[in-house]
C-alpha cells in the first residue's frame, strides 16, 4: 500500500508538503498542489484517517441530527449537508431525533461519543436539554432551520442557519387578499418551533398589509405533520364562518389539508383557494398546481456545513445567524389563471392591488 512518503517522492516534494495539500493546513503553489494530486491519483494513495485523527485530534466527521425519516422536507437538506461535507473532505454520521426533546439529547450524546468534530442539528420544540448538553461539553454546533433563543435575551452561543419565514408567509397572505379573499385561514405548525412562530407572525403581517383583521378562529395547529393537519383543517372547516382561502405552513401539512378538503367534497381552487409554505418536487403535478413558497433546502444544508467549518477554524469568533431567501412560486391553486409558472424573490411581501 503506497504511503505519504511514496507520494512525496513521486511528486518531488517533501512529506510535509503532501500533508499540507491533503489536509489543507497551509497554502501550496498551484503547480505543486497539482503534482501532489497527480501522484496521489497515480499511486492510488488513501490517507489513513485514523492515524491522522490521533495526531490532529480531528476525525474530519460531522454529526447530523435531523428528522429526515419522519419529515420529507429534511431529506433535501440532508442532501445539501452531505454534498457540502463531501466537498470539504468530511464524512457524515446521521441520526434521527424524531423531533423528540428527550431523544434528541441522547442523539447528541451518541454523536459526541463518536468524536465528531462538530454537529448540525435541527432542534425540537423544547431543546433545553440539548442546548445544556452541547454547551456543557462545548461541542461546536450549528442549529439548522429552527432557531434557538437564549432565555433573557443573552448572547447566542451557537451559530444558526435558516430560511426567511416572516416575509415569504406574508407574501402568500397578501396574494390571496389581492384575489378578494377576506377570510384566510392558516394551518400552522408545531407550537414551540421558531418556524411556527415566525410563519404565524408573517401571516399576521400579511393581514395587516392587506388591511384585514386578525381572527384567532382562523388559525389552527397541524403540529407540522400530515395527520395533525387533516384534523386541524377538518376543525377549521366546521367553524360557523369557515375560510375561503387557506395557507398551510409546511409540505407535510399540505398533504393532510388536501386530504381533509377531499373528505369534505371541496375542490381547490373552485371552493377554496390554497397556498403552501414549502414547495416540493410533485407540487407541480397536482391539479391544480400548488402555489408555494420554495425554501432553498439544499443550500441551507450546504451553508450549515460552511458555517460549522468556519467555527472549527475560528472557535472564539462571535456566533452568527445566517438567513437565506425563499422564492414565491406562482401556480394555480390560489385561483389564478394558468399562465405558466412565475417565480420572484419573496424576501419582502407585496401589497395587494385590490383587497376586498
Amino acid at each position: 500500500m503506497p504511503t505519504m512518503a511514496d507520494v512525496a517522492r513521486s511528486a518531488g516534494v517533501s512529506v510535509a508538503t503532501v500533508s499540507h495539500v491533503l489536509n489543507g493546513t497551509r497554502p501550496v503553489l498551484p503547480h505543486t498542489r497539482q503534482a501532489v494530486l497527480d501522484a496521489v491519483d497515480e499511486l492510488g494513495y488513501t490517507p489513513n484517517t485514523l492515524a491522522r485523527s490521533l495526531v490532529t485530534s480531528r476525525t474530519r466527521s460531522i454529526g447530523l441530527a435531523v428528522s429526515a425519516i419522519s419529515n420529507p422536507y429534511f431529506t433535501e437538506i440532508l442532501q445539501g449537508v452531505e454534498a457540502g461535507a463531501l466537498e470539504h473532505g468530511y464524512s457524515l454520521l446521521i441520526a434521527d431525533p424524531h423531533d423528540n426533546p428527550d431523544h434528541e439529547r441522547k442523539v447528541a450524546q451518541l454523536l459526541h461519543e463518536r468524536r465528531v468534530d462538530g454537529m448540525i442539528v435541527a432542534p425540537s420544540a423544547d431543546p433545553r436539554e440539548l442546548v445544556s448538553y452541547l454547551g456543557r461539553h462545548q461541542v461546536p454546533t450549528v442549529f439548522l432551520d429552527r432557531l434557538v433563543t437564549v432565555p433573557g435575551g443573552g448572547p447566542q452561543p451557537f451559530d444558526q442557519v435558516c430560511a426567511e419565514n416572516t416575509g415569504p408567509m406574508a407574501r402568500l397572505v397578501t396574494h390571496l387578499a389581492g384575489l378578494g379573499h377576506r377570510r384566510i385561514g392558516l394551518v400552522a405548525g408545531l407550537p414551540g418551533l421558531s418556524t411556527t412562530a415566525e410563519r404565524i407572525s408573517g401571516y399576521r403581517q400579511g393581514l395587516t398589509d392587506a388591511g384585514l383583521p386578525y381572527d384567532d378562529h382562523l388559525v389552527v395547529h397541524g403540529d407540522s405533520e400530515s395527520a395533525g393537519a387533516e384534523r386541524a383543517t377538518t376543525a377549521l372547516l366546521s367553524r360557523p364562518a369557515p375560510p375561503t382561502a387557506l395557507v398551510t405552513a409546511n409540505n407535510a401539512m399540505t398533504i393532510g389539508t388536501l386530504r381533509a378538503l377531499r373528505e369534505h367534497g371541496l375542490s381547490v381552487p373552485d371552493d377554496l383557494a390554497l397556498c403552501c409554505f414549502d414547495d416540493f418536487a410533485w407540487a407541480d403535478l397536482f391539479s391544480p398546481r400548488l402555489t408555494a413558497i420554495a425554501q432553498p433546502s439544499r443550500e441551507l444544508g450546504a451553508q450549515a456545513v460552511r458555517v460549522l467549518l468556519e467555527r472549527l477554524d475560528a472557535p472564539d469568533r462571535p456566533a452568527r445567524t445566517v438567513r437565506l431567501d425563499c422564492t414565491f412560486v406562482h401556480r394555480t391553486s390560489c385561483g389564478c389563471p394558468d399562465a405558466g409558472e412565475q417565480s420572484s424573490r419573496a424576501a419582502q411581501p407585496s401589497r395587494p392591488s385590490h383587497p376586498s
